[in-house]
């Protein structure tokens, strides 16, 4: 029952990174072709805030919280957990190279940036005012 919990939560990680990285994609092919649905208020802010806590964790020097339960888990159904992070390890696993932790790190703070960047290019819409843009873009 732990392994299944464990997988489950490998599933939710791997969906919260898609999101993050996918939705970075979709927001910059948005404001580049003007999809309207990119500058959706609720999913820019979910968005900024999926990548802040990332960057943020990387910043402190902390391992995101999925990545401990799921290692518990394994760990405590006699499986091997993570030797790292999350990325980290399926980073390794799928292009068999060993980045050091600060590379994660300025990795993550580097596409905070961007987001924020992204944020400023292409604002969301601000469902509080008139047209729902904010004009000053």
């Amino acid at each position: 029952m732990r392994l299944l919990l464990a997988d489950m939560i490998l599933v939710m990680h791997a969906l919260f990174v898609a999101f993050v990285v996918v939705g970075f994609v979709l927001i910059v092919a948005g404001g580049v072709r003007q999809w309207a649905w990119t500058r959706n208020f609720l999913f820019r802010v979910l968005h900024f805030l999926a990548i802040g806590s990332v960057a943020a964790e990387a910043w402190l020097g902390r391992l995101c919280p999925l990545t401990e339960w799921e290692s518990t888990l394994r760990q405590s159904a006699g499986a091997a957990g993570y030797p790292g992070t999350f990325v980290q390890y399926w980073l390794q696993r799928l292009i068999f190279y060993d980045f050091a932790p600060w590379v994660f790190t300025a990795a993550y703070i580097a596409f905070a940036v961007l987001v924020l960047v992204a944020w400023r290019w292409w604002p969301p819409a601000l469902p509080w005012r008139k047209g729902g843009v904010d004009a000053g873009g």
